[in-house]
């Protein structure tokens, strides 16, 4: 299975493993999965950083390339059809870094790893939820 991780996932299974479930942590130690991030995870662990709502460390570019270097992860990068697909997802909000995420699950043929209970339901997107 392809699995894109939400951002908050990529943050919990670096440093708050203790908040994904079981199975989810089974499927992100599995081998056979296949495990993406998107650009936008990103931009927005770097938000949140600037912000002060997460702590990375004080070279905020290397701790984000460190967290990225950990895990193998591979990039689905943001393209024409990620960006039109964006507009185009069923989701109940505007959140714009939410709709590229679910956009580009939709365009790699992904399932999107989210707690986010407003993402957890939308139709089309498959998703394997973690709360």
């Amino acid at each position: 299975m392809k699995l894109l991780l939400d951002t908050h996932i990529i943050l919990w299974s670096v440093a708050e493993p203790d908040k994904l479930l079981p199975e989810v942590v089974k499927e992100l130690e599995s081998k056979s999965n296949e495990l993406w991030y998107s650009p936008i995870s990103v931009w927005e662990i770097h938000l949140l950083a600037e912000k002060g709502h997460i702590s990375v460390g004080s070279d905020i570019d290397n701790s984000i390339r460190s967290i990225f270097q950990r895990v193998p992860f591979t990039e689905a990068p943001i393209n024409l059809e990620v960006a039109i697909e964006s507009r185009q997802v069923n989701l109940p909000h505007q959140d714009p870094a939410d709709r590229f995420l679910a956009a580009t699950a939709t365009v790699y043929d992904l399932t999107f790893v989210t707690a986010d209970k407003r993402i957890i339901g939308a139709e089309g997107i498959p998703i394997l939820p973690a709360g």
